[in-house]
């Protein structure tokens, strides 16, 4: 029976030859995931079952990213509880301050995951790492309780929505770009519960930091998980982080698919989302070029290395508009540290910005940026629903990197064409 990519890795996981859309299963996690804000709801499930250890101290990764450095003491007795939790049972993969950075991205840095595998986390862009060719979900925390508790979670198989890019990318065009063309085809709701299958040539040529951006924003379209099938630009990242090699599946020619898109990119300029929907999506250029009143440069979908490297680039031998606040936040220690030595950081700061430590920040409005009442901002993360940032009564707009230096520069909505 012919089966996509990820029903490959759901049926390996559950000890089956195959499975089929609809189906319910039993499956092996290979990874656990959760952070200082669900971590401590997965722990005091997991205790309340009575477990008394957890099914794998080296398949559980505790971050703490969303609220560090700890902002109150609320925050720091979150962290606490999953430090403590951590050391009582041995948990190798707990990430203290120093060495922690968003969980999306230091997992993968790490060489966490591989090919082939099935991670589930109590924190919705756990599909991120389905750039890898793994299957990656976001779960809730009683879930995660009992995973950390067994080891094992129940899946209904989701059914395959294959989305085939083709074309030849414009200046400035990046899996960003792509991800939000994408939503604004599908809508919010136009992948309950499916697989989003990221293929075609263009995705082929598209570098690891782009697959991750596009795999980690298939859940605002509602799907289950998003997924790129491993090839040689996989295993390249791999090599050098992993002991892993994983395993390279494939989808069978004849498998299964509710619905086929074919993408062409060479008209798609740079995108953005308006507020508050990430899928209100529609050029810059036919954007109404709105004040700002901050731009964010980070998070678990636009704060690696590369971004910084193209945001220095464009912003060297600028500077940020006066009255408007330009927050960057390295997506890892390990970033912020190349980002350094190659002079990125200094040619960001001697344009304006403000660098923060590696976490989460203002993404989910919590911490380091908030917005206050009436502001408007543009961010490169993932989500600018009400109040996402900050007051309800604000705005979030949401583009690539390019886009949110351009912003930046101009002090309003621009793309990097403008400059």
């Amino acid at each position: 029976m012919p089966m996509t990519i990820t029903e490959k890795i759901l049926a390996a996981h559950a000890g089956k030859a195959c499975v089929s859309p609809g189906e319910l299963i039993e499956v092996q996690v290979d990874l656990a995931l959760a952070n200082d804000i669900t971590g401590p709801l997965a722990i005091r499930v997991f205790n309340d079952l009575g477990a008394k250890e957890v099914f794998d101290a080296e398949k559980i990764a505790l971050v703490p990213d969303h609220f560090v450095p700890n902002k109150d003491i609320a925050s720091a007795q979150q962290v606490k509880s999953v430090r403590d939790f951590a050391r009582q049972h041995g948990i190798r993969y707990f990430f203290e301050l120093g060495e922690t950075g968003i969980e999306h991205v230091i997992l993968p840095e790490k060489g966490l995951v591989a090919p082939g595998d099935l991670v589930v986390g109590a924190d919705s862009h756990t599909c991120t790492y389905g750039a890898l060719g793994a299957f990656s979900t976001g779960v809730g925390s009683t879930d995660l309780g009992a995973v950390m508790a067994t080891g094992r979670i129940w899946l209904k198989v989701p059914s395959s929505i294959r989305l085939a890019y083709h074309g030849t990318l414009r200046p400035w065009i990046g899996g960003k770009d792509l991800i939000l063309y994408t939503l604004g085809l599908l809508g919010v709701s136009g992948a309950v519960y499916c697989s989003m299958e990221f293929t075609g040539p263009v995705v082929q040529q598209l570098s690891m930091s782009h697959r991750f951006t596009m795999a980690n924003m298939a859940v605002e379209a509602g799907a289950k998980n998003g997924i790129f099938a491993p090839d040689p630009v996989t295993q390249a990242y791999l090599e050098p982080r992993s002991e892993r090699s994983g395993r390279f599946h494939e989808t069978d020619p004849g498998a299964g698919y509710v619905r086929k898109m074919r993408i062409e990119v060479d008209h798609i300029g740079p995108q953005v989302a308006l507020p508050h929907s990430p899928d209100r999506v529609r050029p810059v250029a036919d954007a109404e070029p709105v004040p700002l009143d901050q731009v964010f440069l980070g998070s678990c979908t636009n704060g690696r290395l590369s971004d910084l490297r193209e945001a220095a680039n464009l912003i060297r031998g600028r500077t940020v508009a006066r009255g408007l606040r330009f927050i960057v936040i390295p997506g890892s220690p390990a970033i912020y540290k190349a980002a350094i030595q190659e002079g990125v950081i200094e040619t960001l700061l001697d344009a304006g910005a403000v660098i923060g430590p590696p976490c989460c920040g203002p993404c989910l409005g919590g911490h380091m940026g908030i917005l206050a009442e009436g502001e408007r901002a543009l961010s490169t993360s993932n989500r600018n629903f009400v109040g996402r940032m900050g007051h309800r009564k604000s705005e979030i707009y949401l583009a690539g990197p390019p886009v949110a230096v351009a912003s930046a520069v101009m002090g309003r909505l621009a793309s990097p064409e403008e400059l």
